[in-house]
This record gives structure tokens, C-alpha cells and sequence, in this order.
């Protein structure tokens, strides 16, 4: 340990206590001044310093603030002749770990208290490199965000050439979407964003297979309104953004998870919307003709085919 004092109070008597007491093995390197205290603190690493307080000479308060505020963080300890009650309050205050009297601590009330501060350095040590290791796996994870969504709007680049193709606007909602998205390329009604951006929030706290229902409503609006795969993945991609952004410094990776499953969940819902829409128009359930009978003939003059009234 480092002991900076004074020169009426060497370290004899200290390092005599140290040697009586068979616990531990204690090695004292002695300093006189505030300014051969700095001087040894940087030059050698110390496991605890140790402070004589002695009012108008050398003022352990102003020295052990002092090196707080310089980023030190060794475990420090005051010794003095004042009473507990009196100077312990103001020892916490400016950083140090504690206060022990000459009046009333014993040398093995010292060396407890010499463990429990090297104990609070070690766990406050450890606590700062779990923080920066917890920064930079954030970090990372964002970092991997932003390449998905690069690589996914590399995606849409690719898709930019699909039209979304002709389609009678239907009424309610899905109307309403078709009136406003007529290719690939236009822009996505407001609407619809803030549906799916409130869906994705729903579903990266619930998962799958608990919105069933939300997922089968929003299917038959995007193919009652024409919406192709690569809008949806435009919708995707632009909420996603918006909700990346908006994480700060928490984590990234378990958003990208549940966000793949849901847009992966909804490209099934609308593929499998548009193949029972084309099954629908493909298996009419229109009268076909009879055996022998010519459709020619029944298109005649004053004759109705059977899908007249």
C-alpha cells in the first residue's frame, strides 16, 4: 500500500502493526507530501493508499478529491486523530472508502477495511468492463441491423422492374389502398405504415403464432387492394428503419428476429390469398354445356347461353 504523511507521523508505527498481525503480509512504501504521493501514484501501481489527515499540513479531503477527480480509482483510506462521528461523513463525500481513527480502530479493523475497499474496486472494475463489453455487443448487433437492412434494400432494388399489374378497386379499406397504389413503385398510403408499424411492435412483444387473426385481416386487405410481394417488403423495410432508429442503445438482434418471422409470416398469408383468389376465378361455378350441344348454336338469335339470365 502507499502511505502519504507528514513528517511528524512515519510509517514505523504502521508497518510494526502490520508485522504483529499474522492475517495477511502487508508491504507500506512511504511518501511525505501531497506532492510525492501524485508522483509515486504515477510511477508504481498501489492495491490500496492509505492518507494521514493532518489539519494545516497535509489535508487528506482536498488530496483524495483531488485524485477522484483525476480518474483515480484505488481503494483509498483515511487515517486521523478525529473522532468518526465527526470526519466520517465528510471522508464519503469526496470519494474515499473510509474513515479510520487513531483513537478507536485496532490493526485488524484496518486491514478489514483494506479488504472490503479492494473488494469495491474490483467490483466496481468489473462492473465498467461488463458496461464496455455490453456497449460493444450493442454495437455489433446494430451494426448487423443496418447490413440486414442494407441487403434487403438491395433486395427491393432488385424487384424495382415488377409492376403490381391491373386491378378493379374494391370497396371499404382495401379500396381505399387501390386508389393509392397503382405500381410498385408509388408510394405506400400512410395507413397502411402506421397498421404495419403498429403490428410489428405488437408482434416483437407477443412473437408468432399469437396474432393469427391480425395476420389473416391484414392478408385480405393487401390482396383485396393488389398489394405485390415487393410492397410488402417496401412496407417492411421502411417500418423497420423507423424502429432500428428509435432503439438507441438497446438491443437490435431480438427486433431483426421477430421481424423476419413477421414478414415472412405475411408473405405466406398474401401468397396464399392470391392462390385462393385464382383458384376462385379459375373453378367457376358457372352451367357448362351438355353433350352434343354447340356453342355456336346456342349464341344464335333466340337462343341464351345458360350464363344469361
Amino acid at each position: 500500500m502507499l502511505y502519504v504523511t507528514t513528517l511528524h507521523r512515519s510509517s514505523s508505527w504502521l508497518v510494526e502493526a502490520f508485522a504483529t498481525d499474522s492475517a495477511s503480509r502487508v508491504y507500506v512504501t512511504e511518501v511525505v507530501g501531497v506532492t510525492a504521493g501524485l508522483s509515486a501514484l504515477r510511477d508504481e501501481v498501489f492495491d490500496a493508499v492509505v492518507v494521514f489527515h493532518e489539519p494545516g499540513v497535509l489535508d487528506a479531503l482536498d488530496f483524495v478529491e483531488g485524485l477522484r477527480t483525476g480518474g483515480h480509482d484505488e481503494p483509498m483510506i483515511v487515517l486521523g486523530a478525529q473522532p468518526p462521528q465527526v470526519f466520517e461523513a465528510l471522508v464519503y463525500e469526496v470519494g474515499a472508502d473510509a474513515y479510520c481513527s487513531l483513537k478507536q480502530t485496532t490493526t485488524r479493523c484496518l486491514l478489514w477495511e483494506f479488504a472490503r475497499a479492494i473488494r469495491r474496486f474490483e467490483v466496481v472494475r468489473e462492473n465498467r468492463r461488463l458496461q464496455e463489453a455490453e456497449r460493444q455487443r450493442l454495437a455489433s448487433e446494430h451494426s448487423e441491423a443496418e447490413r440486414l437492412l442494407t441487403e434487403q434494400r438491395k433486395l427491393l432494388t432488385e424487384l424495382e422492374a415488377i409492376d403490381a399489374g391491373e386491378f378493379d378497386a374494391p370497396e371499404g379499406l382495401a379500396g381505399a389502398l387501390a386508389a393509392e397504389v397503382t405500381t410498385s413503385r408509388a408510394p405506400l398510403p400512410p395507413m397502411l405504415i402506421s397498421h404495419y408499424r403498429d403490428l410489428l411492435q405488437t408482434y416483437v412483444v407477443m412473437g408468432s403464432g399469437n396474432l393469427t387473426e391480425e395476420m389473416t385481416k391484414l392478408a385480405d386487405v393487401l390482396v383485396d387492394a393488389g398489394i405485390t410481394a415487393h410492397q410488402v417488403m417496401q412496407l417492411h423495410v421502411e417500418v423497420l428503419e423507423g424502429m432500428i432508429d428509435g432503439l438507441g442503445r438497446r438491443s437490435a438482434r431480438h427486433v431483426m428476429n421477430r421481424a423476419d418471422l413477421l414478414v415472412l409470416e405475411v408473405a405466406v398469408h398474401l401468397a396464399e390469398g392470391y392462390r385462393q383468389r385464382w383458384q376462385a376465378k379459375r373453378y367457376t361455378s358457372s352451367q357448362r354445356l351438355l353433350p352434343g350441344f354447340d356453342e355456336a348454336d346456342l349464341l344464335s338469335p333466340g337462343c341464351r347461353s345458360f350464363d344469361q339470365p
